[in-house]
């Protein structure tokens, strides 16, 4: 349990960082970082990361792939949570 409450917290750090990036670079017209990356890394353990990005930087907040993505992979991990936790 601890150890993957651990690793989401550190993805979750990791894709907000990587929100918060893609922000940048849209507003500076560089290369953006594809949005299957981005819905990618809020499946495999940073879906906190990913909302609460969207929220600070207002980003991905129009598209409904996001709206809807992104919460239920939230949803998914504090299901595996809640399931590791009774298992103890």
């Amino acid at each position: 349990m601890k150890y993957l409450l651990i690793y989401l917290l550190a993805m979750s750090v990791v894709t907000f960082v990587v929100y918060g990036i893609d922000k940048y670079k849209a507003k500076k017209n560089l290369w953006r970082i594809p949005e299957k990356v981005l819905i990618l890394l809020a499946f495999i353990g940073g879906s906190l990361g990913a909302l609460i990005g969207m929220g600070v930087f207002h980003h991905k907040t129009r598209k409904i792939k996001f709206k809807v993505l992104v919460p239920l992979a939230l949803i998914i991990h504090i299901g595996l949570l809640i399931v590791v936790a009774t298992q103890v």
